[in-house]
């Protein structure tokens, strides 16, 4: 009996597992489906967007085959993937009020595709400003600025939003020298460093301030960059008290030179002048300060070898009727007189951003806001700057 029941239960057993077999089958099943890819647009680009704002679409539960950006032209826009694959982003600016065609297609793991398409436009501006260079680089000799020339942005409209676009202005010099941006007016922003450059020194002046909001619906319209190269130090000293001019290259003296300056009607501006342009002839008319024809102390001259060092009327140039006078006497409406030999030399010597320092002149200091006045503010204040100002 013992022995028929073991032998009942193991055949119990083989047909458990006979039965658990035929339900099993072979062991393998249907997975479920891959989630379909999904393509999003970043959420920002539903308004009008600055065209300095990338572009950027991702992919969810896979990622990106294929993304063009076409402006109205059919124009694509460069642009690259990152993340995988999973994102994408344009790598060029857009226009000004332009619309944007953005096309994706994603793909998820078992290779379905998702298509979508985006319309994205940008902000138009009231108007936009261009910030030139001065000095311009093609008034600019092979052998560079001299060591005076303040680095200058002018902008084609009044700036207002003055502190955030200088975080979008730079300058970089080699060796380094330190340096701080001052407004001369609403739409000049000059920088120096707190003394003289270093002869020799490279100089590069950017800004990037394509997209950037100015004040007043005025967007900057583009960037811009230059590079410079500082020359040689050239400095001339003229003394009213002595009636001398003396050059200094290098720190050596190297030339003196008699001179007469502005007379007591007329004073010459005192402090630190730079010379911001070159000119054979000039003519120059006494009509231009409101002195003309008919009235005592009218003139109209042609003038040579004229140096400009403002823009108040004051050159460095030929005066050959002053001559008798020059080294002893100031009898000038406001400029460096001298003999025509002289002023050749001058002429010949000097270039945009050399300097010339008057003292002694009996006039007031030159303005900050006269062409390169910047030598007349103290570096502290300079260098405190006056964006918020």
């Amino acid at each position: 009996m013992r022995r028929s029941a073991r032998a009942f239960a193991a055949a119990g057993l083989v047909s458990v597992a006979l039965l658990a077999a035929a339900c099993g089958g072979n062991g393998s099943s249907t997975p479920d489906p891959a989630p379909a890819a999904t393509v999003i647009l970043d959420g920002a680009m539903t308004k009008p967007i600055n065209p300095t704002t990338p572009i950027s679409v991702r992919a969810g539960f896979g990622s990106l085959a294929k993304v063009t950006v076409t402006n109205k032209k059919g124009k694509q826009v460069k642009g690259e993937s990152s993340a995988g694959g999973a994102e994408w982003h344009t790598t060029q600016d857009l226009g000004y009020g332009g619309t944007y065609t953005v096309t994706a297609d994603a793909v998820n793991t078992d290779g379905k595709h998702t298509k979508k398409t985006f319309t994205v436009t940008t902000i138009t501006p009231d108007d936009t400003a261009y910030a030139n260079v001065v000095p311009a680089p093609e008034m600019v000799d092979d052998d560079g600025v001299g060591v005076g020339q303040p680095m200058v942005f002018q902008f084609t409209k009044p700036v207002k939003n003055r502190a955030e676009v200088e975080k979008h202005l730079s300058v970089t010099t080699t060796p380094s020298q330190p340096g701080a941006w001052y407004w001369t007016d609403d739409q000049s922003v000059h920088y120096r460093a707190k003394n003289f450059w270093k002869p020799g020194t490279k100089i590069h002046i950017e800004a990037d301030v394509y997209g950037v909001d100015l004040g007043d619906g005025v967007y900057g319209a583009e960037d811009n960059a230059v590079d410079y190269h500082v020359r040689d130090s050239w400095i001339a000293k003229a003394d009213g008290s002595t009636e001398q001019l003396t050059v200094f290259h290098n720190g050596q003296l190297v030339r003196t030179m008699p001179m007469s300056l502005g007379e007591p009607s007329t004073p010459s501006h005192r402090g630190i002048h730079v010379v911001s342009e070159r000119a054979a002839s000039v003519v120059m008319d006494s009509c231009s300060y409101g002195v003309c024809q008919g009235s005592p102390g009218y003139y109209r001259e042609t003038v040579f070898d004229n140096l400009r060092i403002s823009n108040d009327g004051e050159f460095v140039h030929a005066a050959p009727w002053s001559v008798g006078q020059q080294g002893s006497a100031n009898v000038s409406h406001g400029c460096v007189n001298l003999s025509p030999a002289d002023a050749q030399w001058m002429y010949d010597t000097f270039r945009l951003g050399d300097v010339v320092e008057i003292t002694n002149s009996g006039g007031d200091e030159l303005p900050v806001w006269d062409t390169y006045g910047d030598w007349a503010v103290p570096w502290k204040v300079w260098k405190a700057g006056n964006a918020d100002a």
